[in-house]
């Protein structure tokens, strides 16, 4: 078992107060937008054992069998296929997609060819992999997740009244939805600039009197106006407009696979992902956003939000956000007060969070390593523990697991 020391990242849209509430420490008056846990190049944990800190990835890599198990090198390579996240949004984020396995391939590929260097600001593929990502709230959470049905979006672009989005809604009622979508998204993130300005901003002020009013668009209204507060003019306020609103409560979850637009608007959440950067945005940034490459990614496919919540899968008390990959795989503990000890999985490596109360690691006696040897987690704590440590968890804390699907 190795506690874990984190990097919390300061981008701007970050929470001055969220990260440091869970940790118990005081805020810096900076934002502090997202904790990584993981072996991410980026900023990979750290640890000791003994010997001085040390980075989970040059661990990984100086012996990824033993680290990660046989089957997890078989199935994933040998590294840490997963990135494990607090999230923290004080303030919208970008309005993105991700690409899928062979799209990140292709694009990675294409810039290597073409000497992109990998900082460059217009470089869309920053590595080969896909990032499919959950996001399950600690606080009630706002976000945005796929396309809402045309035709319900035909209809709060009516009751906006703004005369420039007929045209638009007009579109969304009489195409194939799947065509409506694109022909609507492309009009909008392809227009003039300065132009589309002007039409945001009475699309803004027409959400903000719709938020105030008790009627079916109030509160997807607020969370358009809001973000229009904070991005004046940006296009990607009236392509957020085609999207699903969506409030989690604490323990419920999205999952976001690939081309699926999505923004995160406020709150706390754990999210995990695959160990990727790959990112096309689609707005709501002052960053670069390739419109075509963008279109290539997104699946135009209306849909429902798609709430996730956990499903109890062994008497151990463990549950389980179901997705549909194998890099990842997000569980969580809820002991009850005087529940006896819950053995933990061995076969795979596993990053466990505290977010909640306590709880205590440790080694199960016969295992081979020492039974004596324990961790204690608080709020915001986490630790590695390697495939074939057997681990008992106990506590009355909550506590997510991060893995990968056996």
């Amino acid at each position: 078992m190795d506690r874990l020391t984190n990097t919390v990242r300061p981008y701007a849209w970050g929470s001055t107060t969220a990260i440091p509430e869970l940790l118990g420490t005081e805020p810096t008056g900076e934002p502090q937008a997202e904790m990584w846990m993981g072996a991410h190049p980026g900023a990979p944990s750290r640890t000791d054992r003994g010997t001085g800190p040390v980075s989970l990835a040059d661990l990984i890599a100086a012996d990824p069998e033993r680290e990660l198990g046989p089957d997890a090198v078989r199935a994933f390579g040998p590294r840490l296929p997963f990135l494990l996240k607090l999230l923290a949004a004080g303030s919208p984020l970008s309005l993105q997609v991700h690409p899928d396995l062979a799209q990140a391939e292709a694009g990675h590929a294409d810039e290597e060819r073409r000497g992109v260097p990998l900082d460059a600001p217009h470089r869309n593929y920053k590595d080969a992999n896909h990032k499919p990502e959950l996001i399950c709230a600690l606080t009630p959470f706002e976000g945005l997740c796929g396309f809402r049905h045309p035709a319900e979006t035909a209809g709060l672009l009516d009751a906006l009244g703004v005369g420039a989005l007929k045209p638009y809604a007009d579109i969304l009622r009489a195409a194939p939805e799947d065509a409506a979508l694109r022909e609507v998204l492309t009009a909008v993130l392809s227009a003039d600039r300065d132009e589309t300005a002007e039409t945001v901003e009475q699309a803004a002020a027409a959400a903000r009197r719709l938020a105030a009013e008790d009627g079916p668009h109030a509160d997807a209204c607020a969370a358009y106006a809001a973000i229009a507060h904070h991005y004046p003019g940006d296009p990607g306020v009236l392509a957020a407009m085609l999207l699903n609103h969506v409030r989690l409560q604490p323990g419920e979850a999205l999952f976001l696979g690939a081309g699926i637009p999505h923004a995160y608007l406020g709150g706390l959440g754990v999210e995990l992902m695959a160990n990727s950067d790959n990112v096309l945005r689609c707005g709501l940034t002052p960053k670069h956003v390739d419109v075509p490459e963008l279109l290539r990614v997104v699946r135009f496919e209306p849909r429902d939000a798609g709430v996730l919540r956990p499903e109890a899968a062994t008497a151990s008390g463990e549950e389980v956000y179901d997705t549909p990959i194998d890099e990842f795989r997000l569980s969580r503990f809820v002991p009850a007060p005087g529940a006896a000890p819950h053995p933990l999985d061995d076969r795979t490596p596993q990053i466990l969070l505290c977010t909640a109360g306590t709880a205590t690691l440790r080694a199960v006696a016969g295992s081979g390593a020492d039974s004596a040897a324990a961790l204690t987690l608080a709020p915001g704590e986490s630790a590695f523990i390697r495939a074939g440590e057997r681990v008992e968890l106990a506590g009355e804390g909550t506590v997510f697991r991060a893995t990968v699907v056996a």
